[in-house]
């Protein structure tokens, strides 16, 4: 699946620091310890509907994992998935009589567009579950060949066939990512893509791995498991080993995937591979709300990047909306917010229009610090915040200032000016 066009990156003089982020398995912040190549993979969009700022702070803030690893010297392997077959997308596609695959290839490239105009660097492999078929049923069949999987047969009502889940009694490390409870997971299970009262079942929160052939629906032939599809969890479980290998530096996405999403794959990974972990870091990007609600499209309550670009918002003005909310801080949007990010913008740009400013080593070296901590983007703002305000004062005379200023916003925090 091609990817969206890579923004330029300027080089900063120097190297950042070594970045420290919250780990979800640890409940702790603690360093990313890559080596030469950080390898990253980022839970991608179902594309049933087109990208809110929920999804917005989710890609820009591992966007700024990525330039922060670049600037510290690393070389960073990033993938992400593209769910383009499952239940949310085929439900959507029956309600508004299209075709899945034609909604799906018409909200990916809106999510594409958005992304160019955020400026995120695009993953080096963009990945689809259709296209990734061949993987992941070599994994489901692997986890019923080691006896990892059970069938349970498809009620008759339905058609024929089985389905095939994981054994959670193999699995000892269940429940080590996410660190819930069984009465927080069943809290959140059914809601989120799980099926705890199926009939047949082991244990309800046992994940679906194959989901033999339903009439309507689409499916694909394999000797082995029978007709079907794959179930939701199996995919990034079998897409990461493809093409990352285990295990690998950071796993990411929103703080809804942490349970059963981000919980279920590392289970499989680990029994597919023996290995202890799936990833040595898991990190969560926190819930952007509207209206004292969750934004999702479940909801309606969704704010679209796509729909504030038409009405005439400046992409870099979004991006440092999400900028100034720490990544696992939940928050609502509110339009003043947006508001004080256009401003913001606006007085950036009048201070790097000057012909001299006020000395850039400190502001390069706050904003480099800042983001190594725990990603801390709004401290990162604020210094260049005080840039600004000194250069604006104009008893500065440094003629390079500017230009290195610009320089690291742009690659650091990737806002263009």
């Amino acid at each position: 699946m091609k990817s969206w066009p890579a923004p330029f990156v300027p080089a900063v003089p120097g190297q950042g620091d070594p970045l420290a982020l919250y780990d979800t398995r640890t409940r702790s912040v603690r360093p990313v310890d890559a080596g030469p190549v950080a390898r990253l993979y980022v839970c991608g969009i179902t594309p049933y509907d087109a990208t809110h700022l929920g999804h917005a702070a989710t890609y820009v803030t591992f966007d700024v994992v990525g330039r922060v690893l670049r600037d510290t010297g690393h070389r960073v392997e990033y993938v992400q998935n593209v769910t383009d077959v499952d239940d949310p997308l085929l439900e959507r596609a029956a309600r508004d009589g299209r075709d899945w695959r034609e909604l799906a290839t018409s909200e990916i490239e809106l999510f594409r567009e958005d992304m160019t105009a955020l400026a995120v660097i695009p993953p080096d492999d963009l990945v689809g579950v259709v296209e990734s078929m061949d993987e992941i049923t070599d994994a489901v069949r692997a986890l019923v060949a080691r006896g990892a999987a059970y069938r349970v047969p498809v009620p008759a009502a339905e058609g024929s066939g089985e389905d095939i889940y994981l054994d959670l009694a193999e699995a000892p490390s269940f429940g080590e990512v996410s660190g819930w409870s069984p009465e927080q997971m069943d809290a959140v299970f059914a809601d989120r893509g799980g099926d705890p009262d199926r009939a047949g079942k082991r244990n309800r929160f046992d994940p679906l791995l194959w989901r033999a052939a339903r009439a309507g629906e689409p499916s694909w032939e394999d000797l082995m498991l029978g007709a079907g599809r794959p179930g939701w969890h199996i995919e990034c479980t079998a897409i990461s080993l493809a093409h990352l290998g285990h295990p690998f530096d950071i796993k990411g996405g929103g703080s809804d995937l942490v349970f059963p999403h981000h919980e279920m794959s590392a289970v499989q990974a680990v029994a597919l591979t023996g290995g202890d972990v799936f990833a040595r870091h898991y990190v969560h990007q926190a819930m952007v709300g509207y209206e004292g609600e969750k934004m999702s499209k479940s909801k309606g309550n969704l704010v679209l990047v796509s729909r504030l670009r038409a009405d005439g918002v400046e992409p870099m003005a979004v991006r440092l909306l999400l900028l100034d909310r720490h990544y696992r801080t939940d928050w609502d949007y509110t339009p003043d917010l947006l508001d004080v990010a256009t401003a913001r913008l606006e007085r950036w740009r009048e201070a790097l229009s000057v012909n001299e400013g006020a000395d850039p080593a400190s502001t390069i070296g706050e904003v480099r610090a800042a983001v190594a901590t725990d990603l801390d983007t709004p401290a990162a703002l604020a210094a260049v915040d005080a840039w600004a305000e000194r250069t604006l004062a104009g008893q500065w005379d440094d003629a390079a200032a500017p230009g290195l200023v610009a320089r690291t916003v742009d690659a650091v925090l990737g806002v263009r000016l």
